[in-house]
């Protein structure tokens, strides 16, 4: 019974085309062979982005400006004198007019030479007086005003005589006598020296050099 379904089964079951056989067999061979795994032997490289490094700009230091020189090289000179300015008194006051300024004269311990010195049209003023009690008329000053103040004398230590031999607005020229050591006082044989004080931005100074008041060698004012 077996036997005659198995013959009734390849009776009706059509037959293989070599090519289907083929097909087949090469579809068994491809199960039959081992699928190969390939295993990635690490993470694809990350390309690394480059950082920039911004380099700091340094800082420019500071230009001292030029000093303004001459063709030689040397500094140009400004315009203030550094001339030394007369030994001033320290205390200041105010004089109105030529019997005001007389009367600081004489609170000074000198006695006014001649009132008619003292220009109080000129912002610059002065007064010649000599000390208080002199007997031979030696050891004077010159007292400088300034508008209607008392700005002081021109120099710290009296002189045997001071002259006033010019005088503008600012600027007041004094001549001193010169002695030379064992002159007596009325007779300087040094000749004199001319001293101009002029206002500058303020200030009185001398233009020129005033004689020192004794020397043992040279030239002085008493």
């Amino acid at each position: 019974m077996k036997r005659s379904l198995r013959h009734a089964i390849r009776a009706t079951a059509p037959p293989l085309s070599a090519a289907a056989l083929l097909g087949t067999a090469v579809l068994l061979a491809g199960c039959g062979s081992q699928t190969k795994t390939v295993s990635a032997t690490g993470a694809p490289a990350v390309a690394q982005t480059a950082s920039t490094a911004t380099t700091p700009t340094p800082t420019k230091p500071a230009t001292t400006p030029a000093q303004t020189s001459t063709s030689a090289g040397t500094p140009a000179p400004t315009s203030t004198r550094t001339a030394p300015e007369p030994a001033f008194t320290q205390q200041e006051s105010h004089a109105e007019g030529a019997t005001g300024a007389a009367a600081i004269v004489r609170a000074h311990g000198y006695t006014p030479n001649d009132a008619s010195e003292y220009h109080s049209g000129q912002t610059l003023r002065v007064l010649v007086g000599t000390r208080t009690g002199s007997g031979d008329g030696y050891g004077q000053q010159a007292f400088f005003f300034v508008g209607a103040r008392y700005i002081g004398t021109d120099a710290k230590e009296p002189s045997a005589s001071v002259k006033v031999v010019s005088q503008g607005d600012t600027e007041v020229t004094l001549a001193y006598p010169l002695y030379r050591r064992g002159d007596p006082l009325s007779s300087p044989s040094g000749g004199q020296a001319t001293v101009r004080f002029q206002l500058n931005n303020g200030k009185l100074a001398p233009l020129e050099s005033i004689p020192p008041a004794s020397s043992a060698s040279g030239l002085s004012r008493n």
